[in-house]
C-alpha cells in the first residue's frame, strides 16, 4: 500500500501528539522542529484534522493542538482517509 507524503506527515503529526500528550498542548512550532515538518504544511493539516474532530485546538499564551480523543481510540484507516 502506497500512502501519500500527506498521509505519512498527517500520521507523524497524530503520533507527535500521542506521544506528548501527557505534557499538555503542543505548539505547532514545537511538533514542526521534533517531525522535521515544514510549519506551513502542519497548518494545513492542522485545519483538516481539526475540522474532521481529530485534534482540538486551544488559542492563546497557553494554547496547542491536542487530540480530541484517547489515542488508543484512533484508527490509521481513518487518519489517512
Amino acid at each position: 500500500m502506497k500512502v501519500s507524503t500527506k498521509g505519512r506527515y498527517a500520521l507523524r503529526l497524530m503520533i507527535d501528539l500521542a506521544q506528548n500528550q501527557d505534557e499538555g498542548r503542543q505548539s505547532l512550532t514545537s511538533i514542526s522542529k521534533r517531525q522535521n515538518i515544514s510549519l506551513k504544511y502542519l497548518e494545513q493539516l492542522v485545519r483538516l484534522y481539526n475540522k474532521a474532530g481529530y485534534i482540538k485546538s486551544t488559542r492563546g499564551a497557553q494554547g496547542g493542538y491536542e487530540l480530541a480523543k484517547p489515542a488508543s481510540e484512533y484508527i490509521i484507516g481513518d487518519i489517512l482517509r
